[in-house]
């Protein structure tokens, strides 16, 4: 059973942003400062992308560890609610960024994910590694 109400559920869920969220905003922003132009969320390219850097063939996705199932072998059990929904949810998104991954290295592409707590925390190694893949 949920604890919150069906209208306060609604809420909290809307709130959610599929785009322009706080970390893929900080590490854009940093990117932008530094001179690295890109385009976001490019439907162009295969999986939309968070950003892209079509010269250099490099796509980079910016993940949150609940949708995208960091450490998920351990983190799915402390789901309490709507467990099947979720957990469907969950690997179906999981199984959708290995195959997006693959097309791209296919068609040779580079790619790059972040975890969103990666980017809060050690924003200047992310930095790092997009400009080494740049060179």
């Amino acid at each position: 059973m949920d604890v919150l109400t069906k209208e306060q559920r609604r809420k909290n869920m809307k709130a959610i942003r599929s785009k322009a969220t706080k970390d893929e905003v900080l590490l854009a922003k940093t990117l932008w400062r530094l001179g690295h132009r890109y385009r976001k969320n490019d439907k162009t390219v295969f999986g939309k992308p968070d950003l892209t850097f079509k010269r250099h063939k490099l796509a980079i996705f910016v993940d949150s560890e609940y949708f995208h199932g960091k450490d998920w072998d351990n983190e799915k059990y402390r789901i309490q609610t709507n467990q099947d929904f979720w957990w469907a949810k969950i690997e179906s998104n999981m199984k959708r960024d290995k195959q997006v991954n693959n097309e791209l290295v296919k068609t040779g592409w580079k790619v790059l994910r972040f975890w969103s707590k990666e980017i809060r925390n050690n924003l200047a190694n992310c930095i790092n590694k997009i400009e080494e893949t740049l060179k």
